[in-house]
């Protein structure tokens, strides 16, 4: 609020212009008032924010998001200015939205699947264009993302279902791996390993090191976080991102040797059919020449780490809330025992999951891990009355978006808030339109088929029974708790259905 006071147009000149000064003086004031008012006309829009001021007002901007972080920022911008705001980073004009109506007309629209973040920050982590969660060369995310759409449906979404089964239960079945010597599950870590085998069980198929894999995929998003907004200047000075560059180049060296065991396994097949996935597919695009190896790599690399990154996450978070909430575990737990039995969860019950499906769904309301999704604008534009240029960096903040209109209880955890069809327009937690969330899909079949094996096997309790409102998080590229805190360890009980929880 110092820089809106700062602005000239609140006060009238003349006033404060002391009776006494010298009459040259007067005109020389007027006239470096005017200018400076010239300066800032040119700056001026119609789209409430923080005043530009000779350039003092972009750098605060920027510098918010480097200290707040993404989300917190974001947040603070919507809060202080409306769901509509104009800020700057790197310099750049910046949209932050978290108006339904304004969001749900930027997925739509094919003008805005560009993304946007620092060009050296995305080529230290590999991902300028290549692979598709940052790539922002729309020519060649286009010819990705086919990979992505053909792995994630389909007949791999079916198979999906039973791998998650089968990983759950092994992993369960070796708790010990993931508790502490005061038999507490390390859960984050145990969601991450069992995200890890599913991805690879389906998309690459070849022998890892889970542990080590899962801490250096840790260490590249926190490589991907640091360096996305980063100003040029940070880059010039080695000591500051030669750790995270370290990160990167690490998960990257690891992945390169998977994938040419991958190319060994392949050559050596005698029946190819029996190999074909994912990896495979892009592998056979570079023989073809259509493909580098560079962004085989990357999107190998991707497929690998999106579910670790992120779901893992969202799988915490509603763990710690089933146990927060037994009366809505009651209900899941109901719904579970009529619709499977004793047996495991199959394909055909995913449809007849409809309480664990508005858990879920409620879960990614209430407290969401990819709370922001970021776009750039590839032509002039008008959204909602505000005129927007070319090159415009946007911020679309569905998780305030998800808790500002619709919801009967939106400050609330309720399932009530998706006892109605809830429209699209309101809620977008994978996104939509042709930069969508390519693996939505995958990714409820997943939460499902986890949750459900891992919730007939065993009960969930936090520690000292604490909420999601004791776990410190930070919120910039994405949420996530802060691991650094001893509450995030749970307690797994088993039930008496199975038996086969181990940790209690």
């Amino acid at each position: 609020m110092i820089l809106e006071t700062l602005n000239p147009m609140h006060y009238n000149i003349t006033n404060v212009v002391p009776e006494a000064m010298p009459a040259a003086t007067v005109p020389i004031l007027l006239l470096a008032g005017f200018l400076f008012l010239i300066w800032n006309y040119e700056e001026t829009s119609s789209i409430p924010g923080p005043c530009y001021c000779m350039g003092i007002g972009a750098l605060i901007s920027h510098g918010r998001f480097l200290w707040m972080g993404v989300g917190k920022a974001c947040n603070y911008y919507n809060k202080m200015y409306g769901e509509f705001v104009r800020v700057w980073i790197s310099g750049e004009e910046t949209l932050i939205i978290s108006k339904s109506s304004s969001v749900f007309y930027v997925m739509k629209h094919g003008h805005y699947v560009s993304r946007f973040g620092s060009k050296l920050g995305l080529q230290c982590i590999g991902m300028y264009e290549n692979g598709i969660i940052f790539n922002n060369n729309t020519a060649l995310w286009k010819e990705m993302r086919p990979f992505f759409t053909k792995a994630l449906s389909g007949p791999g979404l079916v198979r999906m279902i039973s791998i998650c089964v089968e990983s759950t239960i092994d992993h369960l079945d070796k708790l010990e791996e993931v508790t502490t010597e005061l038999g507490n599950i390390n859960v984050l870590n145990l969601m991450r390993r069992i995200m890890l085998d599913t991805s690879n069980k389906l998309f690459l198929r070849i022998p890892l090191d889970e542990n080590a894999i899962v801490l250096k995929i840790q260490n590249y998003f926190d490589a991907w976080q640091a360096l996305l907004l980063k100003p040029d200047i940070f880059f010039k000075i080695s000591w500051l991102y030669k750790k995270y560059e370290e990160s990167v180049k690490d998960l990257k060296g690891a992945m390169e040797l998977l994938i040419q065991q991958k190319r060994q396994k392949l050559f050596t097949a005698e029946k190819l059919d029996e190999h074909v996935d994912f990896a495979t597919q892009l592998i056979f695009a570079q023989n073809r020449g259509d493909l580098t190896a560079e962004n085989v790599n990357q999107c190998v690399l991707e497929m690998m780490i999106a579910a670790p990154d992120t779901l893992s996450v969202t799988l915490f978070f509603m763990l710690v809330l089933i146990a927060e909430h037994p009366k809505v575990e009651e209900e899941m737990m109901k719904e579970i025992e009529t619709v499977m039995g004793d047996r495991d969860v199959q394909s055909d019950d995913m449809p007849n999951l409809k309480v664990v499906e508005n858990f879920i769904y409620e879960s990614m309301r209430y407290q969401p891990v990819v709370d922001l999704i970021m776009r750039k604008a590839l032509q002039d534009d008008v959204i909602d009355g505000y005129p927007v240029k070319k090159g415009t960096n946007i911020i679309l903040n569905i998780g305030r978006m998800h808790k500002l209109e619709f919801f009967p209880k939106p400050d609330e955890f309720s399932l009530e808030n998706f006892e109605k069809n809830v429209p699209s327009r309101y809620f977008q937690p994978f996104g939509f339109g042709p930069r969508g969330c390519v693996g939505k899909f995958i990714a409820m079949v997943m939460m499902k088929a986890i949750l459900v094996t891992l919730l007939r096997r065993c009960r969930v309790h936090t520690q000292k029974g604490r909420g999601l409102n004791n776990i410190q998080k930070n919120n910039d590229l994405s949420m996530h708790p802060n691991e650094r805190q001893p509450l995030l360890e749970m307690v797994f009980t088993p039930r008496s259905i199975t038996g086969k929880c181990q940790g209690d």
